[in-house]
């Protein structure tokens, strides 16, 4: 699923918090995170548990990834939960 996307139309930070995502602020890239639509199927976990980490507050750290990984672990995303704005306009 295409990250950085809804419908096939680039998303904005503002659709998003009206689409009752949170947002997880990184230097490059930020990460949006929907709690209830969330299928829980743990790809992002598995995909790199440095910035995707359930025990810990906050558990999405954009940092502690590169922006082209952090990218792919939000693109296997299967239920759209995990949405991303690069801060660089690529």
């Amino acid at each position: 699923m295409e990250g950085s996307k809804i419908n096939d139309k680039t998303i904005t930070e503002t659709l998003l918090l009206e689409e009752g995502y949170r947002k997880y602020s990184g230097e490059d890239l930020d990460i949006y995170y929907n709690k209830d639509i969330c299928a829980h199927i743990g790809n992002c976990v598995r995909g790199n548990p440095d910035v995707f980490e359930v025990g810990r507050r906050p558990w999405i750290i954009a940092d502690n990834g590169s922006v082209e990984e952090d990218i792919r672990v939000i693109n296997s995303c299967p239920s759209g939960a995990l949405k991303y704005i690069r801060k660089d306009g690529k």
